[in-house]
């Protein structure tokens, strides 16, 4: 028991690990796009490796605590909802790393007006809020945080929404800023599906806290 545990806390220090790899990734991605900043995207491109590296050693420990210690109950909801939090992570590191691939594709610099209308700096900033609350709720095994995600990732949604329609006028109004508001809109997704995969964490936080599993049943409610 006291090997298993050992393990078990190793494994909970790596997915800490992890969360802080993939938020320092979406930090440098905003700095990339908000700031101009391009030289981030050569630590995105760096980090990116690191993310890889640390998914596939987390990974390892998984597999050896179910063949070596046959964990049961709590232990084993942990140890299988380690596996898809690494790998939502590892998907929020991929989209971090594509939206400063797009920020290089497009090598002027975004218009501040437009991107103040499309108020991408409030879908960020509510990234940073859900990260913010995932990072307690795992620490804390807090069920009541994790499910705070939820709305966040409703109000990212919207925020995109609005983004659509904002990118539609602007193309229609400056035509030769119509690549602008492409590319503008591609990481406004992209944005949008971390605020995804944020919330599949959240629910894995749930699910090995309360034994309760929320995917399904929750979209069957909204």
């Amino acid at each position: 028991m006291e090997h298993l545990q050992a393990e078990l806390d190793s494994l909970r220090t790596e997915l800490l690990q992890m969360f802080n790899l993939t938020h320092g990734q979406f930090s440098r991605a905003q700095k990339a796009l908000l700031e101009n900043n391009k030289a981030v995207l050569k630590e995105l491109e760096h980090t990116e490796k690191l993310v890889n590296a640390k998914e596939l050693q987390i990974d390892s420990r998984c597999e050896t605590i179910l063949a070596l210690f046959t964990p049961v109950a709590v232990d084993l909801r942990f140890v299988l909802s380690a596996l898809k939090i690494n790998m939502n992570l590892e998907r929020i590191g991929d989209l971090a790393d594509g939206i400063g691939r797009t920020v290089s594709i497009y090598s002027n610099r975004f218009d501040e007006g437009f991107l103040n209308k499309t108020d991408i700096k409030g879908a960020f900033d509510t990234g940073f809020e859900m990260f913010q609350c995932l990072l307690i709720a795992f620490e804390k095994e807090d069920t009541l945080l994790a499910r705070e995600i939820f709305g966040r990732d409703k109000k990212i949604d919207e925020i995109t929404e609005h983004a659509v329609i904002t990118a539609e006028e602007y193309a229609k109004g400056n035509a030769e800023h119509l690549s602008q508001a492409i590319q503008l809109l591609s990481i406004m997704k992209m944005i949008e599906r971390v605020g995804d995969h944020m919330k599949n964490i959240a629910e894995e936080i749930i699910f090995y806290s309360e034994a309760r599993v929320l995917k399904h049943g929750r979209k069957n409610a909204e």
